[in-house]
């Protein structure tokens, strides 16, 4: 075995090239032929004297022999690697995982006498979740879609590995290209060579992406529908931020603001996203970290080509006169979280409704003067325990707070003088979160008029407040048919896909971001995103076999499951070497089989040296 330098020529650009074969030579009769056992590509860059130390190293992988000599990490590294792609190349029988349709038939006995004590376990490398995200793939048509935007076939699977890289380990393209190469079966699955992949095609098929995102968001989302007969009926708007590592002067999207993270030291950036009422991402948008909320609707909204009369659910941040106005000026319908302070609420006007925790929430529905609206006014028990806590809290803090003041003037050396004094109350009031509002506070001065000799305060609550009618929050909508039951269950249904947040923030690696240029950084978002759609449909899939875990939950499950090769000594001197997956745990075998998948991925691939 020995490595041959061969000049050749693309014959599309007619480049001249030099590239790399593993070769070996084989005596037939009289004469000795060639044969190339490897393309090691045009990027093979180990020094050409290493080159025989390395063929030896494969040799002896392939024999199970320990090496004569201890090789250097690269070496050491690049053997492995070829010897597996060896195995696999050469393998003598191969199962290949079945469709779900064609589950896999029992493979025929095989018999040999083995070495039990020769026995090596080589190259473990995970395959649980890169299965299943593969599947998910799959199902999405994500390979098509792109193939429709003009990426070719290197390019699609650089797409595959780095949506199923931000599912598995979710990190920078870096971080993605090193768990491709050193960690993850995915490269078998797709019959790609990861490790042979520049780290610089990342970085380009994210640029791709981002280029045809339009084109992919509505492409996806039509397939999204297709999969699962899903009307695009019902439309979730909301923003999300995440920050910045590092100064990102170059980044004219990066601007300080209100961080989520609180990360007051960071840049952010803000991520807009258009949810369907199944929880899939309609569209997705970049915008600057100090973006007001309320500008964002209509760009996000305008030409989305949604259904007349499509709901909209918002909170309040988004909820302007404005924003409303121009939904109702286009015949959506509107469900929001109302943006006026005061609260009102009847007991008796009020019918009750049971939510998913048990909790009785009583709702009394009011129309407006003009009919035009529909304000619902929701008690609820757990929120009403938990404003009466806060509350209780700050005032507790407010009055002490008095009651340090009033002592203070009792101190010989204390200022006393009344413009004193009153600017330290409103210090005070600033700080209690709204609890000054609801004290009388009088400074009572001193014989001479300049001075406070004593303060006194009453308590007097402010109607329509959180101390005076806690756990009551105000929805409104233009919908006027219905009755406060189906508001209120709708606006709690589609105000759960707010975990779609909470996952691409904890479970998919949205934060933070460390790319200082506008374009990577939407790149890297937009991969979250679209990661997201993956992890959405294999949930829903789930879900359908009454199976409801959260992404993390499953996987913790999917990544115990590694492919490894295992290498014996036989009886006649060769060495057998087998490679497959591990067999999948209870768990495991039970998300398989709610998915329809093989619990093997990968198949069985063998190989005598």
């Amino acid at each position: 075995m020995f490595i041959r330098k061969t000049a050749t020529r693309n014959k599309t650009t007619t480049e001249s090239y030099f590239t790399h074969r593993l070769v070996t030579s084989e005596r037939t009769g009289k004469q000795v032929r060639q044969i190339t056992l490897l393309n090691l590509g045009r990027h093979f860059d180990l020094p050409q004297a290493d080159w025989p130390r390395l063929c030896a190293r494969i040799d002896a992988l392939l024999a199970a022999q320990a090496g004569l000599l201890a090789e250097t990490e690269v070496i050491e590294t690049m053997a492995h690697r070829y010897a597996a792609r060896l195995i696999a190349n050469g393998a003598a029988t191969a199962s290949h995982a079945a469709s779900p349709a064609e589950p896999a038939a029992a493979p025929p006995s095989c018999f040999a006498e083995l070495d039990v004590d020769s026995l090596q376990l080589l190259r473990p490398r995970s395959v649980g979740v890169e299965a299943v995200g593969l599947a998910a793939f799959g199902w999405l048509g994500l390979d098509r879609i792109v193939a429709d935007c003009g990426f070719n076939a290197v390019q699609r699977a650089a797409v595959a590995g780095s949506l199923i890289a931000r599912m598995a380990a979710p990190g920078s393209e870096l971080a993605t290209w090193r768990w491709l190469r050193t960690q993850s079966a995915l490269g078998e699955l797709l019959d790609v060579d990861f490790e042979a992949m520049p780290l610089g095609r990342f970085y380009r098929v994210a640029d791709l992406l981002v280029q045809h995102r339009a084109a992919i968001e509505q492409a996806l989302f039509a397939g999204v529908q297709d999969l699962f007969s899903l009307p695009a009926t019902v439309t979730l708007y909301d923003l999300t931020n995440t920050y910045f590592e590092g100064k990102v002067a170059d980044n004219p999207l990066a601007a300080r603001g209100h961080c989520k993270q609180k990360r007051s030291d960071c840049k952010l950036v803000t991520l807009g996203l258009v949810l369907d009422a199944s929880g899939f991402v309609r569209r997705s948008r970049l915008f600057a970290g100090n973006v007001a909320e309320a500008a964002t609707l209509e760009e996000m909204l305008a030409g989305l080509d949604a259904p007349e009369r499509a709901l909209v659910i918002m909170d309040a941040g988004i909820a302007t006169a404005a924003n409303l106005a121009w939904l109702a000026a286009r015949l959506y319908r509107y469900l929001v979280v109302s943006r006026e302070r005061g609260r009102q609420f009847e007991p008796a006007q009020a019918v009750a409704v049971l939510s998913a925790s048990e909790e009785t929430v009583r709702l009394q529905r009011v129309l407006s003067e003009d009919g035009a609206e529909v304000r619902l006014y929701c008690h609820s028990p757990g929120r009403e325990a938990k404003e009466r806590a806060i509350t209780e809290r700050f005032v507790k803090r407010f009055e002490a707070g008095l009651t340090r003041l009033a002592d203070g003037l009792t101190r010989p050396r204390a200022r006393k003088d009344l413009a004193t004094v009153q600017q330290r109350i409103g210090q005070l009031k600033k700080g209690s979160r709204g609890v000054g509002q609801h004290y009388a506070i009088t400074v009572v001065a001193d014989e001479t008029g300049r001075n406070a000799a004593a303060i006194t305060w009453t308590q007097t609550p402010v109607a329509g407040t959180m101390l005076t009618d806690p756990g009551v929050y105000c929805l409104r909508s233009n919908e006027l048919t219905w009755d406060a039951p189906t508001l209120w269950r709708t606006y709690i249904t589609l105000t759960d896909l707010e975990a779609v947040f909470r996952s691409l923030k904890s479970e998919l690696g949205l934060r933070p971001v460390f790319h200082h240029k506008a374009d990577r950084t939407d790149g890297h978002l937009f991969i979250t995103v679209l990661a997201y759609q993956l992890v959405q449909v294999i949930r829903r899939k789930l879900a359908a076999q009454d199976q409801h875990l959260s992404w993390a939950s499953l996987r913790a499950i999917l990544a115990v499951q590694q492919r490894v090769t295992a290498t014996f000594r036989q009886r006649d001197g060769r060495v057998l070497h087998v490679r497959k997956a591990t067999v999948a745990e209870p768990a495991l075998r039970t998300l398989y089989d709610a998915l329809g998948l093989d619990a093997a991925p990968g198949g069985v691939q063998k190989h005598t040296v």
